[in-house]
Parts: C-alpha cells; sequence; structure tokens
C-alpha cells in the first residue's frame, strides 16, 4: 500500500514594517542602492568609460570595408567591452583599493566612498575632455569657472567627456574610411573604362580592402591606436 506524503508548500511574505534597530535601515539602503547601481551599471559603462569611443569606432570600420553584419554585433560588442577593461583597469584598481575595499572593512562612510570610487574616473574623463566641450556644459549650466579640475562637477564633465568621446572617434573614423575609399574609387574608374557597366564595383573592391586590412595586420593596429589615443 502507497502512503502519500504530504508535501509543505512555502509561503512568500512581502511587507514593510517598522524597523527595530538604526542597522536593519542601514542594511535595507545597501540592497537599495546596489540594485540602483546595477539597474545603471550598462549607462555608467558608456559615460564614463572608453567604451564609446571603441565602439564607434570598430562600427565605422565595418561600414568602410563594407562588411553589413561582418563581424556581428555581439562580436565588436564583446570586443569593445573586453577593452575597455583592459584599458579601464587601473581606474577599477583605484576605485576598488581607495574606496570600496575601505568601505567592506567598514573605514569610510557612503559620501567618502562616492567621493573616493568617482575621483579616478573622474580624472580619466578630464585627462580625455577637450577644454572646449567642458566650457560649452559650463556656460549652458550658467557655472563659474572653475579654479581646479577637482571644482568641475560630475553633471558637467560627463556630457562634455562624451560629446569629446564621439568627436575623437569620428577622426579615427575618418582615417579609416581613407584608404578603402581610395580602393572603391580605383576599381569604379577602372570598370567605367573599360566599358564594364553591369558588374557592381563592390563585388571588387571587398575583396581588395579584406585583402589590404589583413595583409596590414589591421586589427593589431587598430587596437594598438585606440589603446594609445587614451592618455
Amino acid at each position: 500500500m502507497v502512503q502519500l506524503v504530504a508535501i509543505a508548500i512555502p509561503t512568500l511574505k512581502i511587507g514593510v514594517e517598522q524597523a527595530s534597530n538604526p542597522q536593519q535601515v542601514s542594511v535595507f539602503l545597501q540592497i537599495l542602492f546596489l540594485l540602483t547601481v546595477l539597474s545603471i551599471a550598462p549607462a555608467l559603462l558608456l559615460m564614463l568609460t572608453s567604451f564609446t569611443r571603441l565602439i564607434v569606432v570598430f562600427s565605422i570600420l565595418r561600414h568602410a570595408l563594407g562588411l553589413q553584419a561582418t563581424p556581428p554585433n555581439q562580436v565588436l560588442i564583446s570586443l569593445a567591452l573586453f577593452l575597455t577593461f583592459f584599458i579601464m583597469a587601473p581606474v577599477f584598481m583605484k576605485a576598488y583599493e581607495e574606496g570600496i575595499k575601505p568601505y567592506m572593512e567598514k573605514k569610510i562612510d557612503e559620501k567618502t566612498l562616492f567621493e573616493r570610487v568617482s575621483s579616478p574616473f573622474k580624472a580619466f574623463m578630464l585627462k580625455n575632455t577637450r577644454e572646449k566641450d567642458l566650457a560649452l556644459f559650463i556656460k549652458l549650466r550658467g557655472e563659474p569657472r572653475p579654479a581646479t579640475p577637482e571644482d568641475v562637477s560630475l553633471l558637467t564633465l560627463i556630457p562634455a567627456f562624451m560629446i569629446s568621446e564621439l568627436k575623437t572617434a569620428f577622426q579615427i573614423g575618418f582615417l579609416l574610411y581613407i584608404p578603402f575609399l581610395i580602393i572603391d574609387l580605383v576599381v569604379s574608374t577602372v570598370l567605367i573604362s573599360m566599358g564594364i557597366l553591369m558588374l557592381p564595383p563592390m563585388m571588387l573592391s571587398l575583396p581588395l580592402k579584406l585583402l589590404l586590412f589583413v595583409l596590414v595586420d589591421g586589427w593589431n593596429l587598430l587596437v594598438f591606436s585606440l589603446v594609445q589615443s587614451f592618455h
């Protein structure tokens, strides 16, 4: 005879109760802060690091070669992410050693944590932001001219850094376009002079551009130049 065993079904209770001590409130605020940081982490990666310049240059390179979906977006984004971690490693380590580690050891408070973590990122952005772009946002916000770099607020620095990164990425992309554009012009001119009008120039120029990129070890040169472009 088979006996039936009752299975206890767990219940889930969600509610708001009065905290019995200040430590419970502190833990709740820490969890809330952590969830907030995780939710905006992708935006922070785009705004505060080298990712913007890298992914824009890789996208321009793909269009310059005449490739629509090769390499795929997943490959380009992954490459840009790993290069971002490589470039930003000193900044991440400094933020961890000076801010996160002391906070986890309960040596500093939340305010000091934010100041110490943001300081390395602020220094990185200042080194890669044009004075003209920074002056633009200072003027738009109506702020007085900062006496020292430390006086620049993050709300002013972040958008200035982003448009500086976009301008630099477009400058690099323009230089990438020139040799491939010359190949397109030469192939088109040769086909027209030979009277071959039914053959799309892209069918001949694409293999030539790929061959040129491989022969000069394009990925090696491009990645080296991108990493060296950051101060």
